[in-house]
């Protein structure tokens, strides 16, 4: 078939096209007119993809639609009520995707469709494939909207694959969302392992041992020995994360790996991630812990510890003090009884899914803009975790959930050491002596 006789001759693209193919007769087709259709719409699509506006409108578009879709799997309003739906006006903002990141009520209703039907997960789960849809996408605020859900996508499945129930149905959707995150690290990494500089501990610290300068040296009378090893020793250098290997599935040999490879993806955003998402994490750190003895209050015995007061601004946004109350809303309700199911389960916690558990709970432990509902969820959860790791006899998760804990006990320590200094100031403490205050003066105008 001849393509010349669709393309327009008296185009501007076409003409300057063709007076390129006859400069390049060796790129020209047996017909000539193919090469002419491509390179006008290469140059096409390179116009637009350098224009900025085009770009920002087409994320706009992109999340809007994501939003809408999203709108349609979630229950909204009822068909005769006049409120707009809550999800779908998220989309007339004008940062559809940050308003989606930052709505509780998004995420209350993304959680609580998963949580609730017990065959979540599947393969045929709509809400599985709009995350994997999502995050396959090329704008990154919808996939730090997909990075949110992972603590809960990621401990539901692993709470129901480490269930006691023989009827535990196909969870192919959760394992696709996961496959997505660790194909995406697995390409950024390129087949390289994640190392870390770890300095001699044998050679003297700069600043320990202060340096002293060449005048001041005393001239040595030892000869030195050139085969004595007296060069600097440099730095080891050790495997935080070995090189990862491509999978397609997810076996029962990778799943830790692949499900602790997607919680570094999310420690990577952890920054930007709202404060329901890392307290949905806390409580599932607890929970596959699963180990509830007087272990986890070692540490507390002498030392009360208090809880943080409510008011911390992240981001620019004000956390409200019911997030908690809202959280509480999606835990399970036994059906014959007011009693309260955990979500999680108790699980194996292999080193490849326990190293970045530690490295989240210790940001959202430790992080100065974190809410204090985040800070007392994570300090539970490391303290369940050093329990759990007492009894299993793990040694670098006692020393690294011990760290965590020394570390807990001495910012709620130099915290309410601050609250009492500024209730009580120095001056009206009976037993700080304070300077003898000088005669008033008034003077009095005659």
């Amino acid at each position: 078939m001849d393509f010349r006789h669709h393309v327009p001759g008296g185009s501007p693209s076409s003409s300057s096209t063709t007076s390129s193919s006859s400069q390049n007769p060796n790129h020209r087709n047996h017909n000539g007119s193919t090469a002419i259709t491509t390179t006008t719409t290469t140059t096409t699509n390179n116009n637009n993809n350098n224009d900025p506006m085009h770009s920002w409108w087409e994320s706009i578009s992109k999340a809007r639609s994501r939003i809408h879709l999203l709108s349609t799997l979630l229950p909204g309003p009822e068909p005769d009520s006049e409120d707009p739906n809550p999800i779908s006006s998220l989309a007339d903002s004008d940062a559809p995707a940050r308003s989606l990141l930052s709505s509780l009520t998004a995420y209350t209703a993304v959680s609580s469709s998963l949580t609730s039907s017990s065959f979540s997960g599947s393969g045929e789960d709509s809400l599985c494939n709009w995350l994997y849809d999502t995050f396959l996408s090329s704008d990154p605020d919808l996939r730090l909207v997909v990075l949110a859900f992972i603590p809960l996508v990621a401990g539901l499945y692993l709470s129901r694959i480490h269930s006691l129930s023989s009827q535990t149905p196909s969870l192919a959707g959760f394992e696709a969302v996961l496959l997505a995150l660790y194909s995406s690290e697995t390409k950024s990494r390129a087949g390289k392992p994640v190392l870390i500089s770890i300095p001699d501990l044998s050679q003297p610290s700069l600043y320990h041992s202060p340096r002293v300068s060449n005048s001041k040296k005393k001239p040595s009378s030892a000869k030195v020995n050139p085969n004595s090893g007296s060069q600097p020793s440099r730095p080891a250098v050790g495997i935080l994360s070995p090189p990862l290997e491509p999978q397609t599935a997810i076996k029962s040999t990778k799943r830790a790996i692949i499900v602790g490879v997607a919680l570094d993806c999310y420690y990577k955003q952890i920054s930007q991630m709202p404060s329901w998402s890392k307290l949905d994490f806390c409580k599932f750190a607890s929970d596959w812990a699963g180990q509830d003895c007087a272990c986890k209050s070692e540490f507390d015995q002498n030392t009360e510890v208090t809880n943080f007061s409510d008011g911390i601004v992240e981001d620019g946004i004000e956390i409200e003090g019911n997030v908690v109350e809202e959280m509480k809303n999606l835990e399970i309700q036994d059906e014959n009884s007011d009693k309260v199911v955990a979500r999680g389960t108790r699980i194996l916690l292999p080193w490849e899914l326990l190293q970045p558990m530690l490295r989240i709970l210790g940001h959202c432990l430790l992080g100065p803009l974190n809410s204090n509902d985040v800070k007392d969820a994570a300090s539970l959860a490391v303290r369940c975790l050093y329990a759990r790791a007492s009894h299993d006899l793990v040694p670098q998760a006692i020393l690294a959930t011990r760290s965590l804990i020394q570390l807990d006990k001495r910012t709620r320590e130099a915290a309410a050491m601050a609250a009492a200094s500024a209730a009580n100031p120095v001056g009206s403490n009976a037993n700080t002596p304070s300077k003898a205050k000088k005669p008033e003066i008034l003077l009095v105008s005659k």
